[in-house]
C-alpha cells in the first residue's frame, strides 16, 4: 500500500487538529482510528493492478530522426473503476532527453469493464531494436489516500532504421544515369558497353565508332552508339571492425558508410544492376543477397539497422574469403573501410591481389572534416601546430590511397556529407568507362 503526501491527508481530514498530523505516519495510524479506516477503505476500493489487461499496437519500424507511435490499450475487467498513473518504460535511447518524462507517463481513468488507449511517442536517438520495458501502474482509491502498485510485461519492439539522408542526391544521379543509358542525346562509347543503335555521323564523332558495313549499305556514314551494360553485380562490403567505431562529427564512421551504401544501392538498382550486401569484422554480421529492385532498399535498411561497430581488428583474410564467396563472378566490390595506414598495409594490402584479380575494387573511406580545418589553421602558435598535425594526417591518407591505387583500386575519400555523392559519381564513371 502506498500513501499519498501530507497535503492530501490534510484535505481529506480537515476537521482533525493539525497537531495530530505529525511526520510519524505509524503513530497517526495507531492513535487515529478514523484515519486508519479511511486509508484502508481507500486502498480496498482502488482497482486491482494484477487483473489489468494490456495490449500493444502501432509502429514496428521508424527511420532515425523520425517519431514512432505505439499504442497501449488498458482493459479494466474488475468491478471497480481504475484511477491510475501509468509509466510505459522504454530504453533511454528511445527518447530525446526533453521528451522522456512527458512521453512515458500517463494519467488514465478506466470505468469498470471498459478499455482506454494510451499513446506513447518514441523519439529514437540511435539505430537498432528498441524493446519495451515494464508497464508500471499505480492505482489510486477514490480519496487518493492510498494506492496499489504493480508492473506488467507488455512486449513490443521498434526497429530504428538508418535515416538515408543522402536520398536527396538521388534525382541528380539518376539524371546523369539516364544520359549514360542513352535516354537523352548524350551517348557513350567504350569497351565493355552494349551496342544500342546506329545514327548518322556528325563532325566530332570518334572514327572508331563508324560501322563500315552499315555505311556501305547506305549513302551516309553510320555511327554505332552504345549504352552501359546492365545486370552487373555490385557487392557492398561494410567493415564493422574497430575503425568503423570512430565518430566523425556527430555520427560514427559506420553510419556515414551505410548512408553512402544506400545511395549507391538505389542508383545501381535503377541502372539494372544487382546489388548484394556483406557486413564483416571477424565473422559475417549481416548479409543481403538475391533481392529484386523493389525489395532491395527495405532489405538493406532492415539488415543495417541493428549493426554496431565491434571493437576488434577486422580479419581481412576472412573478409576477402567471404567477399569472394558472395561474388563468384566478376563484380564491382565496394569496400567501406578506413584509410589508416597500419590496418591497410598490414591487413588489406596482402589480400588485395585476390580481389583485384577477379573483380573491380572500389574503396570508400570517411575522412574527418576537422583534419582539413586543422591543416588550414593559422594565426597562433597552437594553430600552427594543429596545421602541421592536420597536414601530416592528410599526407598519410594520401600515401595510403596511392598504395591502393597501384593495385588498380579506385579510392573515394570524403567527409560524411560528401561521401555518398562522391561514391555515386565514382560508380557512374566506372560504368561510363565500361569497367563494370
Amino acid at each position: 500500500m502506498a500513501l499519498t503526501g501530507r497535503t492530501a491527508l490534510l484535505a481529506a481530514l480537515g476537521s482533525l487538529p493539525v497537531g495530530i498530523l505529525a511526520p510519524n505516519w505509524s503513530g497517526i495510524l495507531a492513535v487515529n482510528a478514523p484515519l486508519t479506516l479511511a486509508i484502508l477503505c481507500d486502498y480496498a476500493l482502488a482497482a486491482p493492478v494484477r487483473k489489468l489487461q494490456f495490449t500493444r499496437s502501432g509502429d514496428t519500424s521508424v527511420r532515425l530522426g523520425e517519431t514512432a507511435t505505439v499504442q497501449l490499450a488498458v482493459t479494466n475487467p474488475s468491478p471497480r473503476p481504475l484511477r491510475a498513473h501509468v509509466r510505459d518504460a522504454w530504453p533511454p535511447s528511445s527518447w530525446s532527453p526533453a521528451a522522456e518524462a512527458a512521453a512515458s507517463r500517463h494519467e488514465v481513468a478506466v470505468p469498470a469493464g471498459e478499455r482506454r488507449r494510451l499513446i506513447t511517442e518514441l523519439h529514437p536517438t540511435r539505430r537498432g531494436d528498441r524493446r519495451s520495458d515494464r508497464v508500471t501502474v499505480r492505482s489510486y482509491g477514490p480519496l487518493g489516500l492510498a494506492a496499489r502498485q504493480g508492473s506488467h510485461d507488455v512486449p513490443w519492439s521498434v526497429r530504428v532504421l538508418p535515416p538515408f539522408a543522402s536520398r536527396k542526391h538521388l534525382p541528380s544521379k539518376l539524371a546523369r544515369l539516364r544520359e549514360l543509358d542513352g535516354r537523352t542525346s548524350v551517348l557513350t562509347r567504350g569497351e565493355g558497353t552494349e551496342f544500342d543503335s546506329l545514327r548518322d555521323y556528325v563532325p566530332g564523332d570518334d572514327t572508331r565508332s563508324i560501322d563500315w558495313r552499315a555505311t556501305a549499305r547506305q549513302n551516309t556514314v553510320a555511327v554505332r552508339t552504345w549504352r552501359p551494360e546492365r545486370d552487373r553485380h555490385i557487392l557492398l562490403v561494410l567493415d564493422t571492425g574497430r575503425t568503423s567505431a570512430g565518430r566523425v562529427g556527430d555520427v560514427p564512421r559506420l553510419d556515414a558508410s551505410m548512408d553512402a551504401a544506400l545511395l549507391l544501392a538505389a542508383l545501381a538498382s535503377r541502372a539494372g544492376d544487382r546489388v548484394d550486401l556483406l557486413a564483416y569484422d571477424r565473422r559475417i554480421r549481416a548479409q543481403v543477397q538475391g533481392r529484386s529492385s523493389g525489395e532491395l532498399l527495405p532489405a538493406l535498411v532492415n539488415a543495417m539497422a541493428p549493426l554496431e561497430p565491434e571493437l576488434v581488428e577486422t580479419d581481412t583474410h576472412g573478409l576477402s574469403v567471404a567477399a569472394l564467396a558472395c561474388a563468384p563472378r566478376r563484380s564491382l566490390v565496394v569496400l567501406f573501410t578506413g584509410l589508416d595506414s597500419a590496418p591497410v598495409e598490414e591487413g588489406l594490402l596482402p589480400v588485395l591481389p585476390q580481389l583485384t584479380k577477379r573483380h573491380t575494387v572500389l574503396v570508400a573511406s570517411v575522412t574527418d572534416p576537422r583534419v582539413e580545418e586543422m591543416a588550414a589553421a593559422r594565426g597562433s602558435v597552437e594553430s600552427v601546430y594543429e596545421a602541421a598535425a592536420g597536414a601530416q594526417t592528410q599526407e598519410q591518407r594520401d600515401r595510403t590511397a596511392e598504395k591502393l591505387e597501384r593495385y588498380g583500386v579506385t579510392v573515394v575519400d570524403a567527409t560524411p556529407d560528401k561521401l555518398a555523392p562522391a561514391l555515386a559519381d565514382a560508380y557512374l564513371a566506372l560504368k561510363s568507362a565500361g569497367r563494370l
